[in-house]
């Protein structure tokens, strides 16, 4: 996979079930075991981010999810 720095990474992708206003939604996510030296990321859009209208708000610290009509 290759992010940002357009480097290949090494990846892992796990079937998980997160809980989004309550409701559980079924992913796929993708993890990089060298992340953590980096800060925080969100690997891929595809499987959740496209299923709604997000609005980062970092300077409060927010994520507002809205479901796609």
């Amino acid at each position: 996979m290759c992010g940002i720095t357009g480097a290949l990474e090494p990846h892992y992708i796990y079937p998980i079930i997160i809980r989004v206003g309550g409701w559980p939604h079924k992913i796929k996510a993708g993890f990089l075991p060298g992340i953590a030296k980096m800060g925080y990321g969100v690997l891929g859009q595809v499987g959740f981010f496209d299923l709604f209208v997000v609005k980062f708000d970092y300077k409060k610290e927010e994520i507002e999810l809205k479901e796609k009509k």
